[in-house]
């Protein structure tokens, strides 16, 4: 990796920072909290290797230099007694075309509150040069920043994603380091954990299987919905192409870091396209894999209020992951202080470790083991990874919710006052085995749906 020093410069002009969410998400000025979005500039080197095993423990090689410019959102406290030593940097995601930011949504609440500082990095180069939707979304070719506002972005320039993986270090690596330029000037960063989802956890398992023993840029990574190929080392001049998910080789992560890992899996990454299961791998010293009952790769906490945009054919998928992945994102942070480590969890049930495996469902249709939530535990709704398999590839990865009938319930409850009790115990019980964290306690315990028990 080349030793030159990055070039950041506030992005103005055009319309305001884009990148695609459901939600905003908590209010920054009232937390504290500024935003900024920055061009950066500077040479990456891509990678080379003979192959890449299935073990994980890739041996890279620095390939070719080229010249990128690229953006980084920051979100970060304003004061410096408000920072908690730790920065965030989110692979910004580009399975729909256009930049996403899907574990900021479901982290939010927890970043603002633990005092941390988020960067997004438009790593990828269809995010900055435009392409097609991975998911089946209606995103013509063409819609990257430098299309969806030219005024702003006009001057980005992506080499190519066989560049990604060093930009991706080299902007974690300048995030308060002290430069005159840099973003997070004012505030002591101890601490960069590298995060990702879906397109990107893929990514960014390549990543840490083999850039991250090269370059020991980030002190811990939180992997979410990955599949159990990984990507690419990618092309010059082109975007990775994911279409071998299924049929690439199932790859774990390399068991020899010296930073934390944990991986966290829905339901819906397992199987089908995604087939993570063949990857699966056991805990070790420094590796912690969380597969959460009840969970789709997307759900309703993501998509909120334009669940109807997707026209699937039943409703999303209302599981609770996002409580679970703040509580990962806390136990990794005191991982990597040296803290305790994060509680190891059971696996998701299946009936075997062949193509022909598939779920144990237990009396109500919900999967049992796994990370458990109180939503599978005192459960109103079949909760489910899945849907029509004849619905779209979007509408797959967003599993389904299915209300039990009111015989059922009254069967499992003998009032509402039962099902309200059972829900809060299973409440703390979560945050007793440490996958949900006690300040989630109140809006935990508000997703109760107590008027569905009949009377």
């Amino acid at each position: 990796m080349t030793d030159a020093a990055l070039s950041f410069s506030v992005l103005t002009g055009g319309r305001a920072p884009a990148l695609v969410a459901a939600s905003s998400g908590p209010d920054l000025g009232e937390a504290g909290y500024s935003e900024t979005e920055y061009q950066v500039s500077g040479i990456a080197t891509s990678y080379t290797a003979p192959e890449l095993p299935a073990d994980g423990r890739y041996e890279l090689s620095d390939s070719i230099e080229a010249a990128f410019t690229t953006r980084v959102v920051v979100r970060r406290p304003t004061e410096p007694a408000g920072f908690n030593g730790t920065v965030v940097v989110e692979w910004l995601n580009v399975s729909s075309g256009q930049d996403a930011a899907p574990d900021y949504t479901y982290l939010a609440a927890e970043l603002v509150r633990g005092g941390y500082a988020w960067a997004g990095v438009s790593a990828q180069m269809i995010g900055v040069e435009g392409g097609h939707s991975l998911v089946g979304l209606d995103v013509a070719a063409g819609n990257g920043l430098k299309q969806v506002d030219a005024e702003r972005y006009w001057a980005l320039d992506h080499p190519g994603d066989a560049f990604c993986y060093d930009i991706f270090s080299r902007i974690g690596a300048a995030l308060g380091a002290g430069a005159a330029d840099d973003p997070l000037a004012g505030l002591r960063v101890e601490r960069r954990l590298g995060i990702g989802e879906s397109q990107s956890a893929f990514a960014l398992s390549t990543y840490v299987n083999g850039v991250a023993p090269l370059r020991g840029v980030f002190d811990g990574y939180l992997i979410h919905s990955r599949g159990g190929a990984v990507a690419p080392l990618g092309e010059v001049g082109a975007g990775v192409n994911l279409a071998f998910a299924k049929s690439g080789v199932p790859t774990r992560i390399r068991d020899d870091l010296k930073v934390p890992v944990i991986v966290v899996q829905t339901e819906t990454d397992l199987f089908d396209d995604l087939a993570y299961l063949p990857a699966r791998q056991p805990d070790s010293d420094l590796f912690r894999l969380w597969e959460i009952a009840g969970t789709a790769h997307a759900d309703k906490f993501q998509i909120g209020e334009f669940e109807s945009f997707l026209s699937c054919p039943e409703p999303v998928n209302r599981g609770q992951q996002a409580y679970v992945l703040r509580a990962a994102l806390r136990h990794l942070d005191t991982w990597a202080r040296g803290g305790a480590p994060a509680p190891a969890a059971a696996r998701l049930a299946i009936t075997g470790e062949d193509e022909d495996s598939e779920f144990v469902l237990d009396a109500n249709g919900n999967v049992e083991g796994g990370v458990r939530t109180p939503a599978v535990e005192a459960p109103v709704s079949v909760l489910s990874g899945f849907t029509d398999p004849e619905a779209s590839r979007i509408c797959r990865l967003f599993g389904s919710t299915t209300p039990l009938d009111s015989g059922r319930l009254g069967e499992l409850y003998a009032s509402r006052a039962d099902y309200l009790d059972r829900y809060a115990r299973a409440v703390d019980a979560a945050i007793a085995v440490g996958f949900v964290l006690a300040e989630d306690r109140d809006a935990l315990l508000a997703e109760a749906e107590p008027d569905l028990i009949p009377e």
